[in-house]
């Protein structure tokens, strides 16, 4: 996949390219059926399957309130980009002077840049100063430059819309079951080891520690049955988001004990999918009743992934 971050001459490179429009925040199934229907209509015609987004959330410009964090990394994103089939992705930043473009400057700059045979867009899509522009629009203008639009119906999630406020909603509660359900792959973090206190290997327990990076949805404080890929092999891995309440406490920060391994993870970047939330992070009043928590929570993490049938297929779209 190439990536682009800036508007180029596209149509002179690419041949019958098909544009898939969007956000794409977390890439849940909703946005995943958009960019599949891309994807498979450009196979269709030979041609190249285009995403074009943007780089920052456009609420960060036009609300005062600001922009949500977001759900999932790029290098989560790309991965995911990556395993949809997207040839090329196009991700430019946001700015006030792209808010005041009205609907028929965008379509236009569309066609300019792209000359696309096909644009595919969710039925809530908006573009233009003050998403002026809807799914109609974009469908009668788009004949005047013989560009077909296709509208994807959102879809259903308990009879209603799966969007990616739900997710944070469901991100911000811990519930990881619904988050997953959702996306339609574990939520994932990729990071880079740090170095810590060296406290879990004293226990008994070595840990890799990740500083959190706030602009990005974080799960809340507790503990979760995870899995680690690093080198291309998949680790079963019991994880902490927290301050470590039992030994005065730190920056927040994410300890993950993997299990059957034994290496030197320092500096090295692991990418950790969340399964399950075990418990909430307690402040234990010895060493040896935090000793006893963990081993039980190795225990309840193992069951886990023991009946978890389908783990490789679930976390392959983020490998």
């Amino acid at each position: 996949m190439e990536t682009y971050h800036q508007l180029v001459d596209f149509a002179s490179k690419y041949k019958n390219i098909v544009v898939a429009l969007g956000m794409f925040d977390g890439l849940h199934i909703g946005h995943q059926k958009i960019i599949r229907t891309a994807v498979e209509r450009a196979r269709s015609i030979h041609g190249s399957a285009f995403v074009f987004s943007f780089t920052n959330h456009p609420r960060a410009i036009v609300d005062s309130l600001g922009a949500p964090r977001r759900i999932s990394s790029e290098q989560v994103s790309l991965r995911i980009l990556r395993n949809l089939g997207v040839d090329v992705l196009v991700e430019i930043p946001f700015t006030h002077d792209f808010a005041d473009t009205s609907p028929e400057e965008f379509i236009h700059l569309l066609y300019r840049h792209f000359s696309p045979r096909y644009i595919v867009v969710g039925e809530n899509y908006t573009f233009g100063k003050k998403g002026a522009g809807t799914p109609q629009l974009l469908h009668d203008m788009g004949k005047r430059y013989t560009i077909e639009t296709i509208v994807c119906s959102s879809v259903l999630y308990d009879g209603e819309p799966i969007s990616s406020t739900r997710i944070r909603t469901y991100i911000e509660q811990g519930d990881i079951t619904h988050v997953n359900e959702l996306l339609g792959y574990p939520f994932t973090m990729i990071g880079t080891v740090i170095h810590g206190q060296a406290r879990g290997r004293l226990l008994g327990f070595p840990t890799a520690n990740i500083a959190l990076r706030e602009s990005y949805e974080i799960l809340p404080n507790g503990v979760y049955a995870v899995t680690v890929v690093y080198h291309h092999r998949i680790y079963s891995a019991v994880a902490n988001i927290g301050n470590n309440p039992t030994f005065g406490l730190c920056d927040r920060r994410m300890e993950v004990h993997i299990m059957d391994f034994d290496g030197d993870l320092y500096g090295k970047k692991i990418l950790v999918s969340f399964h399950k939330r075990i418990r909430s992070e307690t402040r234990f009043d010895s060493v040896e009743a935090l000793i006893s928590q963990i081993k039980s929570d190795k225990e309840c993490a193992e069951c886990v992934f023991q009946e978890t049938f389908h783990l490789q297929e679930k976390i392959s779209m983020v490998i």
